[in-house]
């Protein structure tokens, strides 16, 4: 039974619209399980410090792993593999073992380093915590937590090996298996040993995220071994081509990482409710955005390879349409349907009805920016295919000082100018609302990354001339009927309140969801009027059967 199971995770995948939904159907598991886990959270501590600190114990790990574990991005690795395993076997495997025993040792001195200077940087980093009697679970969660990201870096090495013989599901399944741990530790680690038994759910997950990628590579002798031997002038290069991208990982988790910063000197909650915003609309991201760049990674890489540049901009043209068609109405129906997804996912226990409104307002603001994160990650993927990671550095780099700058800016704006405050607290619908600052976060990250998809968008045109046009056209019908799906939504909300009861959870999840079915249909309805090509290619790739195929997944960027 067992062997059978990981015969069927180990089997090769190809083609692109099948991967991706795929794809994004398994991912869809992992992303119920991260619900599960966030309700969990949600409903044990609600909104309150003992979820601050541990979201807070994250930024430490989460920025290491940015920086010294990019060094094996699947990203920057897989055409590096793709080179030396089509050369030969035992040029690939030497070359694999080399990086592999480079960054065991790396991350072992990094992780010591971090493991010492903890009770130093930890004030420092996060200064609301200072002078918090929690303080002390906040540095040992910190260092629990110090395992994700050598066990989450070293998955993301084996899953360039996994990605480079088209074993995709094997990888795919591994966000499972992390949100499984992560529950067993609100399950069994928090009864047991308070706040640190979450972060041991944390590093078991992580641990299991790289475990379950180990059948298939020791089967095909894949496992890379620790050695002495290391090719240094390969690992120079390495580390050269990989410099832009941890710079540019990194510019993005510090502009994360002063958000929650200033988020530690908010109202209690304020990183709690935060976190929960940012997860519920990384959803429409991890399904659409990271599935299909992680899909048509390979292709891109392969194309470029061997020459073929026309053949190359087709596949981007394509991903970005079906990016934009997915990631449209989501949006929209985020933006509409806020306070019933959060009621719904999160609300219960000690998640109350201002922790609810006030992460709904953020998942509003947090929403507008998904289909440009959708589209960035398929641009820098791009580019990475190209080996041109200066690019995406410069960009991101751009971005993080604007989200940062942005949010500096905002948030004391929001104390000194009353209109602006009154302005933004009635346009998200929560006037009078304690801790509503937190607002300017989202804002400020919303800002920034409309910045960087312009900023990638122009360059990639000027690149490869002619990208805009067709993709426009998908943007275009499509925002036109998600703007009409959004108006048929929001009325049906009124209609079905007359019918459901909104003091229960499944009343207000009926809802929302009834709600959601008429505004997809108006969707749907008006894109056959505009006769676009988008709908026709989804009808024709479900008719393929593709729950006979299987798929690519995305790559761990975060812990």
């Amino acid at each position: 039974m067992v062997k059978r199971w990981f015969s069927f995770i180990g089997r090769e995948i190809r083609g692109l619209h099948e991967a991706a939904y795929l794809l994004a159907s398994f991912a869809f598991l992992s992303l119920i399980l991260a619900l599960v886990r966030d309700k969990m959270l949600a409903y044990t501590f609600g909104a309150g410090h003992a979820l601050d600190i541990y979201y807070a114990a994250f930024r430490i790990p989460d920025l290491i792993f940015a920086t010294a574990g990019s060094l094996v991005s699947a990203s920057i690795l897989l055409p590096y593999f793709i080179e030396r395993f089509e050369s030969s076997k035992e040029n690939g495997k030497t070359f694999s073992s080399g990086i592999f025993s480079v960054f065991f040792v790396l991350m072992i001195v990094v992780s010591a380093v971090a493991f010492f200077l903890a009770p130093w940087l930890v004030p420092k980093l996060l200064p609301g915590f200072v002078n918090d009697p929690a303080l002390g679970d906040l540095i040992l969660s910190m260092r629990i937590m110090l395992l994700s990201p050598f066990f989450l870096g070293l998955s993301n090495l084996f899953s360039s090996l996994t990605q480079m013989n088209h074993r995709f599901l094997v990888y795919a399944a591994s966000p499972v298996v992390y949100n499984a741990g992560i529950i067993a530790g609100v399950l069994i680690g928090y009864p047991a040993l308070g706040i640190t038994g979450l972060a041991w759910g944390v590093a078991l997950g992580a641990f299991f995220h790289m475990a379950i990628q180990i059948p298939f590579l020791v089967s095909e002798r894949l496992f890379p071994k620790f050695t002495f031997a290391v090719s240094w002038p390969d690992i120079r290069k390495i580390v050269f081509t990989t410099l832009p991208r941890t710079i540019t990982l990194s510019a993005n988790q510090l502009a994360s990482f002063v958000l929650v910063s200033l988020a530690s000197l908010m109202s209690v909650g304020s990183i709690s409710v935060f976190n929960f915003a940012f997860n519920l609309q990384s959803v429409p991201l991890t399904l659409i955005g990271a599935s299909y760049s992680s899909a048509v990674f390979p292709t891109l890489s392969r194309m470029l390879f061997k020459g073929h540049i026309a053949e190359f901009k087709e596949k981007m043209i394509a991903s970005a349409q079906h990016i934009i068609f997915w990631s449209m109405p989501i949006t929209i129906l985020f933006i509409v349907l806020r306070a019933q997804i959060v009621r719904t996912v999160l609300g219960a226990g000690k998640f109350d009805w201002a922790d609810t409104r006030m992460t709904a307002a953020m998942l509003a603001i947090f929403a507008i920016s998904t289909i440009g994160q959708s589209l960035i990650v398929l641009f820098v993927r791009s580019f990475y295919a190209e080996g041109k990671t200066a690019r995406p550095l410069i960009i991101n780099a751009i971005s993080a000082v604007t989200i940062v700058v942005t949010a500096y800016l905002l948030d004391k704006a929001f104390f000194a100018y009353p209109l602006f405050r009154y302005f933004l607290e009635s346009l998200m619908k929560v006037d009078g609302q304690v801790g509503s600052s937190v607002l300017v976060l989202a804002l400020a990250y919303t800002i920034g990354v409309a910045l960087n998809t312009v900023l990638h968008w122009i360059v990639y045109e000027k690149v490869y001339p002619g990208f805009t046009k067709p993709v426009f056209n998908t943007l275009f019908q499509t925002f036109s009927a998600s703007v009409i799906m959004g108006y048929v939504a929001f009325q049906s909300l009124r209609l079905f309140a007359m019918v459901f009861p909104l003091t229960k959870v499944w009343g207000i999840f009926l809802q929302g969801f009834c709600s959601a079915i008429f505004g997809l249909v108006a969707f749907v309805f008006m894109l056959m009027l505009l006769k676009n090509a988008e709908l026709v290619q989804v009808w024709r790739t479900l008719h393929k059967k593709i729950w006979k195929v299987a798929v690519p997944p995305a790559e761990v960027e975060h812990i």
